[in-house]
């Protein structure tokens, strides 16, 4: 599987990790606390969390309990994360678009926007389709992405954010049904670029994901308190859906 993208270069710099460093830790665990209750998460089940970045999430899931494996491309992150690990806590480097277990998790999570990164649809649905795969039969998915519709609306086209002694110049724009961002900047005399690029997915495409897996999707919320989804209000796409049968 080709990995020379963006987001194999991007997500294994330490720029990115830099950029991102404010994320609010205590907004995800909320949601997690919800997510959690929500869907009965129980000592006994087994969860899978997939592009876990440096497992934030994971983390504080498996400090609830729960037994929790993450998987993430980028090297540098999984390295970091296994520094966490224990016997109820593992974190593996995996492309998302190959089958990493068959049948063998209550729970697959896909948290805060890592979807959408691919080129095409057949990619789109071979990460789909290997996220059901691990499920075990009324198994259940979690994909956490953002809301396309008001998202583009109310795109920022350019903005600097400040983070120690980077400026960060960001420019965004909509082409082909992606959301691509341009980040600018220099540090320590050297000009650096980069480029995000993800796809504007609809919960219409979402759905005919699922249903090639053999999935049925079950609820929609729309934030992380997990109030009901609405498509011009809501800042999220949360999306449960549940495995019909092994394949």
């Amino acid at each position: 599987m080709k990995t020379s993208t963006w987001f194999s270069h991007w997500f294994d710099s330490p720029y990115y990790h830099w950029l991102y460093k404010n994320r609010d830790e205590q907004e995800a665990q909320f949601f997690m606390d919800n997510l959690s209750k929500k869907l009965n998460f129980l000592p006994a089940h087994t969860l899978l969390d997939v592009a876990c970045g440096k497992g934030r999430h994971a983390k504080y899931l498996n400090s609830k309990g729960f037994e929790v494996v993450g998987l993430d491309l980028a090297y540098e992150s999984i390295a970091e994360a296994k520094t966490h690990e224990n016997e109820r806590l593992h974190f593996y480097v995996q492309d998302m678009r190959q089958p990493f277990a068959k049948a063998e998790y209550d729970f697959v999570l896909n948290l805060f926007t890592s979807f959408g990164y691919f080129e095409t649809e057949a990619e789109n649905s071979l990460a789909i389709q290997a996220m059901a795969t691990a499920l075990r039969t009324a198994g259940k998915l979690v994909i956490d992405f953002f809301n396309p519709h008001k998202v583009i609306r109310e795109l920022v086209p350019s903005e600097t954010k400040e983070i120690d002694d980077i400026a960060f110049h960001i420019t965004k724009k909509v082409e082909n049904q992606a959301i691509i961002k341009q980040i600018d900047f220099e540090h320590l005399g050297q000009a650096h670029h980069f480029e995000e690029k993800v796809s504007a997915i609809d919960l219409g495409t979402f759905q005919t994901y699922f249903t090639e897996a053999g999935l049925q999707l079950l609820e929609v919320y729309g934030d992380y308190a997990l109030n009901p989804y609405k498509e011009e209000e809501s800042d999220r796409m949360i999306l449960i859906a549940q495995k019909e049968a092994d394949v």
